[in-house]
């Protein structure tokens, strides 16, 4: 349910800067979704959406394209810590980092993608394996519990701060972008990637197969 579009300009502008925080760093990385569209007009408890279109219907998904989807959902918090400064970071982000922390803890427990090699350790229930039996996520160890904890950090981290490098390196087309998401309060995906490429190379993205 599309909600009333926002009247305060300060509010309008900060969540403009984090949609399209989330739009560019989507549109800039290879593996990441299409941008579909970026709106201001609220939905739900939304103040602003960003849709992303995947290319093919997805059977398997990559590492690459994890950790893409991931440094995509930092996006819109990445624009208010570069733009507004740290101490201006909104609550806006909390969904985002809820999803951000949700996909890699999956990839470090479920789908064996980080440093702690190629184990899955819950399952999709979030039980725990270990060794031959199946235990709850009380019975952890502190050392594997510690050990899954770091993984987590170390990819949030790597993405957060290629999301921030994006965001820094494109500073004038996202103002631009802003200043027209504020005006038109929607911008199609179309329109948001021939901006984007005035000004830089958009990447062509990946056509992605399932594999049977």
């Amino acid at each position: 349910m599309e909600g009333t579009p926002l009247v305060d300009s300060k509010s309008k502008r900060l969540i403009a800067y984090h949609e399209v925080g989330h739009a560019i760093v989507g549109t800039l990385i290879k593996a990441h979704d299409a941008v579909q569209k970026v709106t201001l007009i609220p939905r739900g408890q939304a103040q602003g959406l960003t849709w992303f279109t995947p290319s093919e219907e997805q059977g398997l998904i990559t590492r690459g394209q994890l950790k893409a989807r991931i440094t995509g959902a930092l996006g819109g918090r990445a624009a208010e810590e570069e733009i507004f400064g740290s101490s201006e970071v909104t609550t806006g982000a909390g969904g985002d980092l809820q999803q951000v922390t949700s996909m890699a803890r999956q990839m470090v427990t479920r789908f064996g993608m980080s440093d702690l090699g190629p184990l899955s350790l819950e399952s999709q229930e979030g039980e725990v394996f270990l060794g031959a039996g199946l235990m709850s996520r009380s019975e952890y160890s502190e050392e594997i519990a510690s050990r899954i904890d770091e993984q987590v950090r170390v990819i949030v981290e790597h993405c957060h701060d290629d999301a921030l490098r994006l965001i820094r390196e494109n500073r004038m087309v996202i103002d631009r972008l802003v200043d027209l998401l504020v005006e038109k309060e929607t911008i199609d995906g179309e329109e948001f990637r021939q901006i984007v490429a005035e000004y830089t190379d958009v990447p062509e993205k990946e056509q992605y197969t399932p594999v049977f």
